[in-house]
């Protein structure tokens, strides 16, 4: 059977030196494999067709048959790598806490060990000025773009 690990290093190998990077790879029962792909910038179809054939070309499909999906990482998914939080700064998100509460706001920043978001001020109160949080990785469950079609 085709690895996980097998998979994701012929794909970091053709992704070597761009600013492309693996989200996730799962290589299912019956060697259906799935390779989720993100940048720092943005992921066009032509990435994920060439991906697909520098895989297909390092696998042995006479040895072993395969499916092989790749696909670039929707902005509906929630975030997962602490790189994809730098990519959407200036976007607005929303946190799921791991206490359960939900926070929406603008992400300012994001370092190594957290983030900072402005929270989004209380339409009422007009004259509050915008807070800011600081929220640690460990503490959020989930994270989830805003999308926004202005």
């Amino acid at each position: 059977m085709i690895t996980k690990g097998q998979v994701t290093g012929i794909a970091e190998r053709h992704m070597q030196g761009t600013d492309k990077y693996i989200v996730d790879v799962v290589v299912k029962t019956g060697n259906v494999i799935t390779i989720v792909i993100d940048s720092d910038t943005s992921v066009v179809i032509d990435d994920c067709s060439h991906l697909s054939k520098a895989v297909e070309a390092a696998l042995d499909r006479d040895q072993e048959d395969f499916e092989l999906r790749v696909t670039s990482y929707g902005a509906d998914r929630p975030l997962i790598l602490k790189r994809q939080y730098t990519k959407n700064i200036g976007r607005q998100l929303v946190i799921t806490k791991t206490d359960e509460q939900k926070i929406k706001g603008k992400l300012l920043k994001a370092d190594e060990t957290g983030i900072t978001l402005e929270l989004i001020p209380d339409k009422k109160k007009k004259d509050t000025p915008a807070e800011t949080v600081l929220i640690a990785f460990a503490e959020i469950e989930q994270a989830k773009i805003v999308l926004s079609f202005k």
